[in-house]
Order: structure tokens, then sequence, then C-alpha cells
């Protein structure tokens, strides 16, 4: 689940709205091998300090590398310092309105198939188990459970009474259509996220809010409340 945040990823994807950035960003994605600033300004046939430009901004919001080599052809003494090039990222940046996040519903949801076929329990047994212990290992070292939750997309809220309410669900489409395999292993998740930060699994109760994730968290001198989906704490 680690990506970056959500206000970068959407800075990101918007920069290829310039229309130039969108030509440079598709020449260098399509290049078997990194290109050099000259190879880009011939291609689009722009000014090179303006491909310059353009190509350092889309390696600031992550949408390309840099590596510093020598072009082809030009090696041995006297071929001069070794060039900027740019290439393509391996990694994926996707962003939407809401944030949300089935990329990683569907990490959770494949390792708990590929687990339940080779040990024969039961796939909800093991989802709710894979769910706990990933949100634990996401969550060690947070400030706290809140900070953890705003930056994986829940957006928390106080509540007045001093727990928080979870306005957004970063599987929201898949609960409506799967509602009791998503929401154990939504709360199986944030239950690992609340031990992971520092706190009690059981601040972690079910809610039943319209358009709210099917979790909440209630105050640390108050954890009797509905049972949270995905509430059997798995072993281990």
């Amino acid at each position: 689940m680690t990506r970056l945040p959500w206000a970068d990823r959407m800075a990101a994807l918007a920069s290829l709205a310039d229309e130039k950035r969108l030509q440079l960003f598709e020449f260098v994605a399509a290049a078997p091998h990194a290109v050099s600033r000259d190879d880009a300004a011939r291609a689009a046939g722009i000014p090179r300090s303006t491909v310059s430009f353009h190509l350092d901004r889309l390696v600031q919001d992550g949408l390309l590398a840099v590596e510093f080599h020598k072009p082809p052809g030009k090696t041995g003494p006297g071929s001069g310092r070794p060039a900027k090039m740019y290439r393509s990222t391996a990694g994926e940046i996707g962003a939407s309105v809401p944030d949300r996040n089935y990329d990683f519903a569907g990490e959770l949801l494949a390792a708990a198939i590929e687990r339940s076929q080779e040990t024969g329990k039961p796939a909800g047994e093991v989802l709710r188990d894979i769910a706990f212990h990933k949100g634990r290992e996401l969550a060690e070292g947070a400030e706290s459970l809140e900070r953890f939750l705003a930056a994986t997309g829940y957006r928390p809220e106080p509540d007045g009474e001093g727990g928080f309410l979870l306005p957004n669900c970063p599987f929201h489409r898949l609960s409506r259509t799967h509602t009791g395999v998503v929401c154990s292993m939504n709360g199986a998740f944030l239950r690992g996220a609340a031990v992971g930060s520092g706190t009690s699994e059981e601040r972690v109760a079910g809610a039943d809010i319209p358009d709210y994730c099917c979790a909440r968290i209630v105050p640390a001198d108050q954890v009797a409340g509905p049972p949270a989906p995905g509430g059997n704490r798995p072993k281990g």
C-alpha cells in the first residue's frame, strides 16, 4: 500500500495535461533506451531549453527517471562528461477522486486465494489474517493511528468524543458489491494498523453511516462497541 501521497499523485498526472510535456513523456516511454535532451528536442521539434524544463519536471513528478552515461558512439578520452539521460520508470502512478486503492485490495485478495489453495484453510479466514498482518506491518513506526489513516486515504475526522469517523473508504466500489468480504478484510486491516501504530485493536469498531467507511475509531478510553468487520483477531 506504499504510494506517493494523494496530492503528489494528482499533481504528477496533472502535469501531463501540458501538450508538449505529454509529447516528451510518450517519446521517452516508447524509446528502447534512455534518451538525451538533444534526442528529445529533435523528436519533439522544440528548443532544447524548453525540453530540459519539461523533462526535469517529469522527473520531479516521478514519471521519468534520470541516469548519467555517455551517448552511444562517444567513448574514450575526449568524449566528454557523461550526459544526463532520461528513461521511463518501472513504477506506476495512479490517482482517483476521491482517493481509492483497488490495487491494494486486489493484492490482499490474490494473496489470500493463493494461501488458501496452498493450505486448504477457508479463504475468508486467510484473507482476514493477511489483512491484519499487513495493516500491522504498514503502520509500524507511524506517529499515530490517525496519521496512518490519513496517509492511507481514510480521511479521519474527529467524532467530537475523542474518536474518529472515516469518511472515505479506499475500497468503496468493491464494498458495495462484495460487502461481507471487503468489509471483513478492511476491518482486519484497520485492527492490524491499530496494533502497529501502538494502540488497541479494540478501538476499531463497526459503523453504519451512509457513504462512510464500514468502521470507525472509538476513543482510547472507550473500547466497547459494535464488533468491527473482520473482528476475529487472526492468530500469529
